[in-house]
């Protein structure tokens, strides 16, 4: 008598998301280690110029992660993580639009008649980050539907991304989320300049 061989684990069976929380300081800035992503998230919160960016990303990486422990541990930045048993494996930023005056003035992005109006209630995605090891496992889509949860709770109204809609893009490049993902979750196009589309997603309380 033969049995069937077991099928290996799923690993998004292993997974979950949920909202970040302070003690996850170091299971976070591991994930970057691991990614070999030296911003550490800190673009937005940063007050130089590109090159003095590029510098500090390059020379001086573990300042950006000091500065992703503090931030965590005050709870002055918000997301969700993928975690995998005590292991951060994903992560996705949440920010009020309020607060990403940097990210809203880029040329791309500036004046645009969608963002006109009541700004007070608006949050927005700033990036995805997942392992290595888990990459093309479906971890944004759980990322995504835990932040479109979080940004409910907080009393957001709606919920903006900024995805680069372009082909032969590599994976780098999708950092602040895959449009079609974005579509198939429900955000719809409010503004369809090529190749920087802006998606919104209307919460609802």
């Amino acid at each position: 008598m033969t049995t069937e061989p077991h099928a290996p684990p799923d690993p998004l069976n292993a997974l979950r998301a949920r909202s970040l929380e302070p003690g996850d300081a170091e299971a976070l800035a591991a994930l970057f280690d691991v990614s070999r992503t030296p911003c550490h998230c800190r673009w937005y919160d940063f007050h130089g110029d590109k090159n003095e960016w590029l510098d500090r990303c390059y020379n001086r990486p573990e300042e950006n992660r000091e500065e992703l422990l503090r931030a965590v541990s005050t709870q002055s930045i918000d997301g969700v993580v993928a975690l995998q048993g005590a292991e951060v494996v994903g992560w996705m930023r949440l920010s009020w639009s309020t607060e990403l005056t940097k990210h809203y003035e880029q040329r791309i992005y500036r004046g645009l008649p969608c963002f006109e109006g009541d700004r007070s209630r608006v949050m927005a995605i700033g990036c995805f980050l997942v392992a290595p090891a888990l990459r093309l496992q479906g971890v944004p889509r759980l990322l995504l539907q835990a932040g479109i949860a979080r940004a409910e709770a907080l009393g957001a109204t709606q919920l903006e991304a900024f995805p680069h809609r372009a082909t032969g893009l590599p994976r780098e490049a999708l950092f602040t989320g895959r449009f079609e993902l974005l579509q198939e979750l429900g955000f719809e196009v409010v503004s369809d300049f090529q190749p920087y589309p802006v998606l919104r997603y209307a919460l609802h309380h």
